[in-house]
């Protein structure tokens, strides 16, 4: 098919926070792809989205956009307590879901997501945009190749100090708030993605007194290799991935989680790899999602539902070594 043959994917968001404003910049940016209508439980606020964004249709209901025949996909943007049950609603009336991470609260919520999206026979995607960006499939590509060796040791970081007050979303307990679930999740996604399923998890964690978890340190032990995890809201933390090898390391440079450069090192010489990104970097997820819907397939091949399990899995055993319960 051609770009001039390229089926339009008519895109709909439901919840309008900040993520979902950065969704829908780069969203223009994607040919084949229209922002064409967006939700919120508040009329003033999803008309006021779709004034600044230049979004024809605006709904006061998630219900209202889910019926709308006109949309095939929608992007969930909503507290990660409320994915599984968004994405049901989306499912169930026939809506292909990109759901942001985390996917759901625990591996129950989205094992029932996925077996919905199978009864449906209708397409489900987690949205760790990560796995899409440029910088990252290179990282990917580089290690299977082994040019540096095996990896010894990884060390990754996300951690800024949080000025959000503790019954906000990203500190609130009820809601999957805290440091694990919201920025823990992509140390967790790159140790997963390069390493595999762990052997054994250490983990250690600080709690604000609402009982989410400020800060968690994690150690991921392997045959031959260990990751050293951290997630913080209590202080600004260089936010970088350091792969040592067995002839060399590589890092991402900081910000790993979105797009930004690579550094190799070996030999006391040093090479860097700019990926020149002009968006944010949403629209290569949306690219691959609607490649998927064009395809007329039900699941992703770069994130699985065998490796969101595996992702949320561990998420919760880490969550029941530091006690931390929603």
């Amino acid at each position: 098919m051609s770009k001039l043959e390229t089926k339009i994917i008519r895109w709909g968001i439901l919840g309008l926070g900040h993520i979902a404003q950065k969704f829908a910049q780069d969203i223009a940016s994607v040919h084949g792809a229209k922002l064409y209508s967006v939700a919120s439980r508040s009329p003033q606020k999803a008309s006021s989205f779709a004034n600044q964004f230049h979004v024809p249709v605006s709904y006061g209901s998630y219900e209202l956009l889910v019926k709308d025949p006109l949309v095939d996909a929608i992007y969930i943007a909503t507290p990660h307590s409320f994915h599984k049950e968004h994405a049901i609603l989306c499912l169930q009336h026939k809506k292909a879901v990109l759901c942001e991470k985390p996917f759901a609260m625990n591996l129950e919520e989205v094992e029932e997501m996925i077996s919905v999206s199978k009864r449906e026979n209708t397409l489900i995607m987690e949205a760790l945009w990560t796995t899409f960006l440029p910088h990252y499939q290179y990282l990917i590509n580089f290690l299977k190749n082994k040019t540096f060796g095996k990896v010894l040791c990884l060390e990754a970081d996300f951690g800024f100090k949080s000025t959000h007050g503790l019954d906000s979303r990203v500190l609130k307990k009820e809601l999957g708030g805290g440091s694990l679930l919201d920025i823990g999740i992509y140390p967790v996604f790159l140790a997963l993605s390069t390493l595999g399923i762990p052997k054994s998890i250490e983990a250690d964690a600080t709690f604000f007194t609402n009982g989410a978890d400020s800060s968690c340190e994690m150690i991921f032990n392997y045959d031959n290799s260990k990751a050293i995890l951290k997630s913080t809201f209590l202080k600004k933390t260089p936010t970088e991935a350091i792969f040592t090898c067995e002839h060399g390391v590589i890092k991402i440079n900081t910000m790993f989680h979105q797009p930004t450069t690579i550094t190799l090192l070996q030999n006391g010489s040093e090479e860097h790899v700019d990926f020149s990104a002009k968006t944010f970097g949403y629209n290569f997820e949306i690219e691959h999602f609607n490649q998927l819907l064009r395809d007329h397939k039900k699941e992703s091949d770069l994130m699985s539902f065998s490796f969101s399990k595996d992702l949320i899995a561990t998420l919760d055993l880490i969550r029941k070594k530091i006690n931390l319960n929603y």
